[in-house]
Parts: C-alpha cells; sequence; structure tokens
C-alpha cells in the first residue's frame, strides 16, 4: 500500500435539509447496488479506504474541502439504514458527539435481532476509540464514532478528531482482517487535514518502532505501585535521559498512584489489555511510556501516524503511478451501481424482456423468460 500524507484545508458550510434528504438516498442506493454486486466486505472496504471515503462524501453533493464531509456522509448511511433496516447491506451506528456513546448500545441491539457475535463487535468499536484516544495523542480529539458491519462479522470504523489549536479535522478508518492487531500499526489509513502549523505528534503507541514501549509499559504496570511510586518520587536523579527531560509534572504521582493500583490488580498481559482496563487513558499511557523509557531505556515514539492511502495514484506518478487495474475495477463497480440504482424495478423488468427478445430474434408471447431479483 502506497501511503503519503494529505493536507487538505477545510472550507466553512452545512448541508441544507434538502440536500441531506437527497445525500442520504443516494448513500443508499450506491450501498445497495455496490453490496449486490460485490457483497458487504466490498463495502466495508470502500468505506474504509480514505481516499474513496472522500470521493463518496463528493458523490453525494460535498466540495472536496467541505467542513462536515465525514460526519454527514456517515449521517447519510446512518438515515439510509434507518430508512432501509437490513436491506442496506450493512449495519450502521455511532454518530457525532453524544451519539458515538451510544455505538454499544445500538450494536448490542442489532446483534441481537441478527444473532451476531455482538460482544466481539463491541470490543473493536471500543478498542478503536481508545488506540486514536489515548495510544495515538498526536493533538486531535475525538468527536465521532461511526461503526459499520455485516452480518458476517466483518466491519469498519470511520472516526474524526479535530484539534481545538488549529480547527483542522483528521479522519482514522479502520477495517477488520485477520492479520489486525489492535495496537500495532492498526489503521487502514488516516486523513489528515492539518497544515502548517499543526500539532505535532506527542506519542505513537501502535508505531511498530513502539513496540519495546509498549512491551515496557505493561511491564511497569505490573510493578508494585509503591515501588514505582518511590522510583517516581526520588528526585532529578530518576528524570535525567538523554533525549529530553521529564518532570514530576508530566507524570502526576498523586493520579499515576491510583491507577497504578488499577492496573496491578488487573495485572495486564500486554498492552492491548493495558488499553482495554477502565479508567487508562491518555494521560494514563503518557505516564506509563515516559517511565518505561527511563527504566527500560525503551524510547517511546513520537513519528505522527498519518497517512492517505491513494486509491489510484496521480497522472504525474506522484505519489505512485495510476493502477490502472483497480481504477478500472472501481470506475465498475460505481457505474454498475449508478446504473442500477437508477433503473426502476419495473423498467428493468421490461429492459431485461426487450434484450431477451433481441437474443431470441422471436416475437412477445412466443417465449417465456423468468427473472429473478
Amino acid at each position: 500500500m502506497k501511503r503519503s500524507v494529505a493536507h487538505l484545508p477545510l472550507h466553512g458550510g452545512k448541508a441544507p435539509a434538502w440536500l441531506f434528504r437527497r445525500m442520504h438516498r443516494m448513500a443508499g442506493a450506491i450501498t445497495r447496488m455496490i453490496v449486490a454486486e460485490y457483497g458487504p466486505g466490498e463495502m466495508l472496504e470502500r468505506l474504509a479506504d480514505p481516499a474513496w471515503f472522500q470521493a463518496f462524501g463528493c458523490v453525494l453533493g460535498f466540495d472536496w474541502h467541505s467542513s462536515g464531509l465525514t460526519t454527514v456522509t456517515c449521517g447519510a448511511l446512518k438515515e439510509a439504514y434507518r430508512t432501509c433496516g437490513a436491506d442496506l447491506g450493512i449495519h450502521v451506528a455511532g454518530g457525532k458527539g453524544g451519539t458515538s456513546r451510544k455505538t454499544p448500545d445500538e450494536i448490542a441491539a442489532v446483534s441481537d435481532r441478527r444473532a451476531l457475535a455482538g460482544d466481539r463487535l463491541i470490543y473493536a468499536s471500543k478498542m478503536a476509540a481508545k488506540v486514536d484516544s489515548a495510544a495515538v495523542q498526536d493533538g486531535y480529539e475525538l468527536y465521532a464514532h461511526s461503526f459499520f458491519f455485516a452480518d458476517d462479522g466483518k466491519w469498519c470504523v470511520v472516526q474524526q478528531g479535530m484539534s481545538d489549536a488549529t480547527g483542522y479535522a483528521r479522519r482514522y478508518h479502520w477495517l477488520s482482517r485477520g492479520d489486525l492487531d489492535f495496537v500495532c500499526e492498526p489503521h487502514q489509513g488516516i486523513e489528515s487535514q492539518g497544515g502548517p502549523g499543526e500539532p505535532s505528534c506527542l506519542l505513537n503507541m501502535v508505531a511498530a518502532e513502539a513496540d519495546a514501549s509498549r512491551t515496557a509499559s505493561v511491564q511497569v504496570a505490573r510493578l508494585d505501585p509503591e515501588r514505582v511510586l518511590r522510583e517516581v518520587q526520588a528526585g532529578p536523579s530518576l528524570f535525567l535521559p538523554r533525549h529530553h527531560a521529564v518532570r514530576t509534572a508530566d507524570i502526576e504521582p498523586k493520579r499515576l498512584s491510583r491507577i497504578l493500583r488499577v492496573l496491578c490488580e488487573h495485572a495486564p498481559a500486554d498492552f492491548e489489555r493495558l488499553l482495554g482496563v477502565p479508567g487508562v487513558g491518555g494521560k494514563t499511557v503518557r505516564s506509563l511510556a515516559l517511565i518505561a523509557e527511563l527504566i527500560y531505556d525503551a524510547p517511546a515514539c513520537r513519528r505522527d501516524p498519518a497517512t492517505f492511502s491513494y486509491a489510484h495514484g496521480g497522472k504525474d506518478g506522484h505519489p505512485f503511478p495510476v493502477d490502472r487495474a483497480t481504477y478500472d475495477r472501481n470506475i465498475g463497480i460505481l457505474e454498475s451501481a449508478l446504473r442500477r440504482a437508477q433503473v426502476a424495478p419495473n423498467e428493468k423488468d421490461r429492459s431485461l424482456r426487450r434484450l431477451a427478445r433481441l437474443v431470441k430474434g422471436q416475437r412477445p408471447g412466443d417465449w417465456r423468460v423468468e427473472i429473478c431479483d
């Protein structure tokens, strides 16, 4: 997968009601057609592709840089699901702000109706949110989380964060796959809409090069809390790493004392389980990473995780030459979906009968054709 970083400045404005009514109908039609032609997994893969998702939002009526493309596109899909139900081909949960906190309940309700493994889906939703809010500390606070899933258990996540410092957004895409590791390079792609002056990444605990830091953080979490606190409070000798200065203010010993006791009780076996412990958030992860770096000489990673997964490449060879096979396949998917979405059922039946007559070379009534949808 070829990756690069894209900086997309946001334009203002929001979708008027008359447009949104059309958006969710179009979103529903395209989704149903893709699912009918290629299965629900294909639609989930497309939603998990940052470039395709951006283009999908544009097809629904957004300019490329429009503010709100992510939340309104996800909202249009959820409204389409509300209207179509399971006939949409995929299930939709979550949303913006307070609605995002209802995601587990919405997943559970659908899972009960469809006899799905709801616990596993809820875990995926929560872990994706926890990673991008606590394990990835890039200056963007999550405020929207949408979870898409199918009856076969496949799922994808589209969630977005905002930087208060710059007003720019960053969108995180996840896709279920057999080799998915929630805490090591888990993203399908990240689209960054930031630009010059955007906040630097404070911590990236899901980078491949952060493996030693993840392991050391788990070791710290399993140590006797009193021992760790004694080391933290021992004085300035602890805070003399070669690469940067660390102050007790960075670690907050009082809060650390409480969470260390909780972690010691849970004794997490690995970093993924550590993240899953209730109460573990960004400050805890950062504190453990700093202590782990000092005690175990396991440097934390501060590489910005933002990657924009280009679907087809560019005509001038940037960021890479056009992948013609993928391009043609995607054109076929969309054109087929749109053609079928625009043909009314009765007209489709008449078209098939006319085609059959041409092929058979017979008059109406001389043959019989069965049409199965």
